[in-house]
């Protein structure tokens, strides 16, 4: 599936108007097989190009929905914004979020929950894959805007295809185990603390979805189809998770060598996008997240039988005081492991990635520039949207307490979108005065009964004789064209395949122009970055389940 996507075509250089941050010699070298994509005016035909025949056809029969259910979203959101409901969505996106979820999942580990730890890095991660996968592989955008608002708290959203909702898909993923979880400890609980906690996840859920659609991110359509996922993920982790975890452990290495093999067969496959989405940036985040993960619960309980107890179990302030000092410490080895690798891959993986190209071996991907077409990576600005640099968390939690609301296209997606969306209702229009005229052309022609002239000038009244012939005098347009009168639409200029006349046609391109201009450009992608993801992220996954605890039970944190 995936090698009709990328194995037969090459990838496509992004505009060098956008490489404010390739060095000039990443341009200056032999001429590439890269082609700088056109100005996007051609919408319409845009992922004709761009797709397989399947999945073009797949996007055809599904974009109806996502334009069809626009207005009704937009009403929506007319009925029910309010100032206190936008803060609240807005902030409420944010529990819903990679950064958020990658932000606690080690908490679980440090405190004494390896199983839900490890469970919840499974179904967030197979949560942001499946999720990107759909959408790199149907490119079906984000409701229109206008007439929606968008209400966001994170730019890099907005950049993504809609379909489906990954906030949805994690959100319920994450509640339904909870849920099961909870519905098994329910025993050892008051009713009372059963019933709010219980009712705390519902309100999450449905918080996560309801506010997609109230922000104007996702539609109808988006919503139920990350919830189905989601709790097909959550039933799949519950049902075969506890098996499938025992297996990694006493399968040896063999059974961590196959997991690891098709992990590394999913970031390879993953389909070709048609615009520059950073979709498959996070599912090779959330992949590596998951290669640590696995190799730390492999060799874990080969180095130690420490066994680490919950929050509950807490009896001393001491016992708080090693749990505060376990997290803090912990996040901060996290980012002193992110700000050493980071840098050091990208300084060291060009030269190999060139030795490795030159024998025929490479990693093909369509906005990602190949090593042999740069000696040295930049520094990348906005390289992450998973976990930030440590420098950038100030202006991101700054950001955390304002909202934005914008209207109009804030991606190469949305400004396709809203090409190819009013060449259809140019073509709908057309279609209806078509058959309009065609029902008007085949209606006989009933006229009432009118005495005849010969009858009318002989009448004695003058005044009827002159009002008669003025209602069948030609009108003046029609004695110069010499034409009938059901004729005149004919001489109507025929508009142009875009739906729009020849001046109308210059205006269009000139306000397409217009908006792809006012996009904040995407920055160059390196192929060393998607192998630099997997190592940074998997030792992230391996600090935290396994590295910090052992680091901690030496110093005597445990």
């Amino acid at each position: 599936m995936a090698t009709s996507d990328h194995l037969h075509r090459p990838p496509e250089e992004p505009d060098k108007s956008m490489a404010d941050d390739v060095p000039d010699r990443a341009w200056s070298r032999t001429p590439s097989p890269f082609k700088h994509p056109d100005a996007g005016l051609k919408g319409i035909d845009h992922y004709q190009k761009r797709l397989p025949k399947w999945r073009y056809r797949l996007r055809q029969q599904l974009i109806p929905i996502v334009r069809l259910e626009t207005p009704y979203l937009a009403r929506f959101q007319e009925i029910c914004r309010s100032p206190v409901l936008d803060s609240y969505f807005a902030m409420t996106a944010n529990l819903g979020t990679h950064t958020f979820f990658m932000a606690g999942l080690p908490v679980c580990f440090w405190c004494g929950y390896r199983e839900s730890g490890i469970a919840m890095v499974h179904m967030l991660a197979a949560g942001v894959y499946l999720s990107g996968y759909v959408k790199d592989m149907l490119c079906l955008p984000r409701p229109l805007s206008p007439p929606l608002q968008r209400i966001t708290m994170s730019g890099s959203a907005a950049l993504e295809y809609g379909f489906p909702s990954t906030h949805t898909t994690n959100a319920v993923s994450v509640a339904i185990y909870l849920l099961f979880k909870l519905h098994t400890a329910s025993p050892d609980m008051s009713p009372m603390v059963y019933y709010s906690l219980a009712g705390g996840l519902y309100c999450y859920a449905i918080s996560i979805s309801i506010g997609r659609m109230y922000c104007g991110m996702h539609g109808f359509f988006d919503v139920i189809f990350g919830g189905l996922l989601g709790g097909l993920i959550a039933w799949i982790r519950i049902a075969f998770g506890p098996a499938f975890d025992a297996w990694i452990v006493t399968g040896g290495g063999l059974s961590l060598g196959i997991a690891l093999l098709i992990l590394g067969f999913a970031v390879r496959f993953h389909p070709e996008p048609a615009d520059n989405c950073p979709c498959f940036d996070d599912s090779v985040a959330f992949t590596g997240v998951v290669m640590g993960g696995l190799i730390a619960w492999w060799d874990f309980p080969i180095r130690t039988t420490m066994t680490v107890e919950g929050v509950a179990s807490l009896k001393s302030p001491e016992d708080y005081l090693k749990m505060v000092v376990r997290i803090v410490s912990g996040i901060i080895i996290v980012f002193l492991w992110r700000a050493i690798a980071k840098p050091t891959l990208l300084r060291c993986l060009p030269p190999i990635f060139r030795f490795v190209d030159h024998w025929g071996f490479r990693l093909p991907r369509r906005y990602f520039l190949q090593a042999r077409y740069y000696q040295s990576v930049p520094a990348l600005r906005k390289d992450d949207n998973v976990i930030p640099p440590a420098s950038e968390i100030p202006s991101m939690l700054s950001k955390t307490r304002k909202r934005t609301i914008s209207i109009g296209p804030q991606s190469e997606a949305d400004v396709r979108e809203f090409i190819a969306n009013r060449a259809q209702q140019r073509r709908n229009s057309r279609s209806s005065e078509n058959v309009t005229r065609r029902r008007t052309r085949s209606k006989p022609s009933v006229r009432p009964q009118q005495p005849a002239i010969d009858d009318v000038l002989a009448s004695p009244s003058s005044d009827e004789a002159v009002d008669y012939l003025d209602a069948i005098k030609p009108s003046r347009t029609e004695r110069t064209l010499h034409v009938q009168p059901t004729d005149i639409n004919l001489l109507t200029p025929p508009l142009s395949d875009a739906g729009a006349s020849s001046d109308s046609g210059k205006e269009d391109e000139q306000e397409d122009r217009n908006m792809f201009s006012a996009l904040d450009k995407p920055r160059i992608r390196y192929d060393v970055e998607v192998i630099t993801k997997l190592v940074v992220y998997a030792g992230i996954a391996w600090l935290a389940i396994e590295g910090n605890p052992l680091l901690f039970e030496t110093v005597g944190l445990f």
